[in-house]
């Protein structure tokens, strides 16, 4: 009897330790998603009132919750009763990733008039007495979900990638983990985003110096924290696609290897830079592609 139990203790102990090392792999294949999501989550509630930042915030990460507690169950049936979509659903979860990196290089380069156009209209829009601001509140969240819908589904592919030949108690519990632990960290860390240059103004009205000092720092972190995390968000992203369509396409991927290898000291180098290289040329075509297609059905429409 004692033997039985310390071999299913062990057997737990084995498939605790199994579950903690798959969700690792899918977290890092998700970085590039999950600094995306960030990003976007933050700059989202740009607009809100102060007071409703947080509200918002909450709002939309019960949204999120909500598109995960749809996203999982898919993500199971197809692994149990079609597991030959994973690999090409995977390989669709990179594309999307890479487009959506091209984009925003694409957007980076265009005027900076146009994005100074957006925000006046922002402005006006906040302004204006008018304006219902319920109404823009409940916009701005459903936007938010809708592009955490994507967001969601493209770690929940990846991470099904990641564990696609476990046992479905494996699957179920790494899938379960990443998607709280993804909405946890993502919204937690949006909330103090979106409230630090607020704990920088409450800083710098203090009397030590020392809290002025702080505050001014947070103010001046806040904006260069938005840029850096859309940056790295954008390289992660053709990082993380690149490779999934590297390793989707069997001959692309040994031919990265081979050449990463006859390098020498710089194959870890040559190993990421090929597979993003990769990533924007994909992203780079498919973003042509749907220019066209735009363009196209714009043509296409009565005057």
């Amino acid at each position: 009897m004692a033997s039985s139990l310390f071999a299913l203790l062990d057997d737990i102990a084995t498939l605790l330790d199994d579950v903690a090392l798959m969700t690792k792999v899918a977290a890092k294949k998700t970085a590039g998603v999950l600094g995306d999501d960030l990003a976007l989550n933050a700059q989202q509630v740009t607009g809100v009132n102060a007071d409703r930042e947080l509200p918002v915030v909450w709002a939309v990460a019960k949204g999120s919750l909500l598109n995960k507690a749809v996203l999982v169950p898919a993500a199971l049936l197809i692994s149990a009763f079609a597991p030959w979509l994973i690999t090409p659903l995977l390989m669709l979860g990179g594309l999307f990733l890479c487009f959506e990196g091209t984009e925003k290089v694409h957007h980076l380069l265009q005027p900076a008039a146009q994005d100074a156009q957006h925000h006046q209209a922002l402005v006006q829009a906040v302004a204006d007495e008018q304006v219902d601001l319920l109404a823009f509140e409940k916009d701005k969240i459903k936007g938010a979900v809708r592009t955490d819908f994507i967001l969601s589904a493209e770690i929940i592919v990846i991470t099904l990638g990641t564990v696609a030949t476990a046992s479905m108690a494996q699957r179920v519990t790494v899938l379960v983990g990443i998607s709280i632990f993804m909405t946890v960290g993502v919204y937690g860390l949006v909330a103090g985003i979106v409230k630090l240059d607020d704990a920088g103004l409450y800083l710098n009205r203090q009397r030590a110096r020392w809290q002025q000092a702080l505050g001014r720092s947070l103010l001046w972190v806040a904006p260069w924290l938005m840029k850096s995390l859309s940056f790295l968000g954008t390289v992660a992203m053709f990082l993380v696609g690149g490779g999934i369509l590297a390793h989707g396409i069997p001959e692309i991927g040994h031919a990265i290897d081979a050449l990463a290898v006859s390098v020498g000291w710089a194959e870890p180098l040559v190993a990421n830079l090929l597979p993003a290289l990769l990533g924007l040329l994909a992203g780079a075509v498919v973003l042509a592609g749907v220019s066209l297609w735009t363009r196209w059905r714009g043509a296409g429409q009565p005057a």
